[in-house]
């Protein structure tokens, strides 16, 4: 192996297509990270608005329940607090 001081400027030169293909590797793998972060967000918000979707429609349900007929007991020995007018 050559030492650095024996290399003349015309020996020294660079391997192009090494170059070319550490770029092309490094531009493959910054895409496909980039897909698989926009795929999850894509998948994670559609399981989110499906989620907020079950959870409208259930509180809407429920805010047409009737008022429950059981009587409100005591807490620990306490008589419940009147209603304010």
């Amino acid at each position: 192996m050559p030492t650095p001081e024996n290399q003349s400027p015309e020996n020294r030169r660079f391997d192009w297509p090494a170059i070319v293909r550490t770029l092309l590797v490094q531009v493959l793998v910054l895409l496909g990270l980039a897909a698989a972060v926009v795929s999850y967000l894509d998948w994670s918000s559609d399981v989110v608005w499906a989620e907020f979707l079950a959870a409208s429609k259930s509180s809407t349900l429920a805010s047409h329940r009737p008022q429950s007929s059981i009587p409100v007991r005591a807490v620990k020995g306490q008589a419940a607090c009147a209603p304010k007018g």
